[in-house]
């Protein structure tokens, strides 16, 4: 039997002027447009069907701060999903604190990077699947990485970035995602800067890459504009997930009517 796919809506949460969490959605990770409570957003796609949940704090490590954990922790009251944290996670106490605030699984991009013994360590403690490697990965067409593929006729790599993609770290993607995944990471959760809130689908290139180089489940992000790109990163990339944010968050469809969608071609889902 085909294992199920994942539909799984995400919300980036900072804080507003007021210093209060705050739901915001913007295209290739800037001009953020406020969408609503956290907690309220939490509760309403637990109920709509939602196979997860994932909650980032855009600017955690941005800023050096820690996670809104306080927010973490009303949204994890609302939520009967596997909830999924990320930002400002550097540390295996940072981890810890996560998890006991309510998160089933925590992810990590920056931190792991500059320190990739974080993902053994984590996964020691807490098990490989608590860990999330995410990596925000951007096109690049020059000789400085180490796995290309072709994309429209050019050769390019993916570089993984930092900061919401407005830092590059010179790592190829495919070569991190292997490293991560010998480390013990138990899941990838890929965003593409370029795609991310475009609508235009997922970066397939990018998903098949990371796919065809790990046996960890990948949760594909960033693009998503309807079902169907969802059924294109499940049929061409082989992604074990598809995360989405806008579609979900202005109405533009539902949890349900995606996964009917996906469920009339074929595709393994929960309904």
């Amino acid at each position: 039997m085909a294992l199920t796919k994942r539909i799984i809506p995400c919300i980036d949460v900072d804080l507003d002027e007021d210093g209060q969490a705050a739901v915001y959605t913007g295209v290739n990770f800037e001009d953020l447009e406020y969408t609503g409570d956290p907690v309220e957003m939490a509760k309403r796609y637990n109920e709509a069907g939602a196979d997860e949940f994932v909650f980032l704090d855009i600017t955690a490590s941005a800023e050096g701060r820690e996670t809104m954990l306080d927010t973490v922790g009303a949204v994890a009251d609302e939520v009967f999903i596997p909830l999924t944290v990320g930002g400002g996670i550097r540390t295996r106490a940072d981890i810890k604190e996560t998890l006991r605030a309510g998160a089933d699984k925590v992810s990590i991009n920056t931190g792991a990077l500059q320190n990739p013994a974080l993902v053994d360590e984590g996964a020691r403690a807490f098990g490989s699947q608590c860990i999330v490697i995410s990596v925000d990965a951007h096109r690049r067409y020059d000789d400085a990485g180490e796995y290309y593929t072709r994309v429209d006729g050019e050769s390019c790599w993916f570089e993984c970035t930092v900061k919401g993609g407005r830092e590059g770290t010179g790592r190829d993607i495919v070569e991190w995602a292997r490293t991560a995944e010998r480390r013990g990471a138990g899941e990838l959760f890929v965003n593409s800067i370029d795609a991310d809130g475009t609508k235009d689908g997922y970066d397939i290139p990018l998903m098949e890459a990371v796919c065809d180089a790990v046996s960890t489940p990948v949760i594909a992000s960033s693009g998503c504009g309807g079902p169907e790109h969802a059924y294109e990163v499940f049929t061409e990339a082989d992604a074990d997930a598809a995360l989405a944010a806008s579609i979900f968050h202005f109405g533009e469809y539902s949890i349900r009517e995606t996964k009917e969608y996906l469920a009339e071609r074929d595709i393994p889902v929960r309904l």
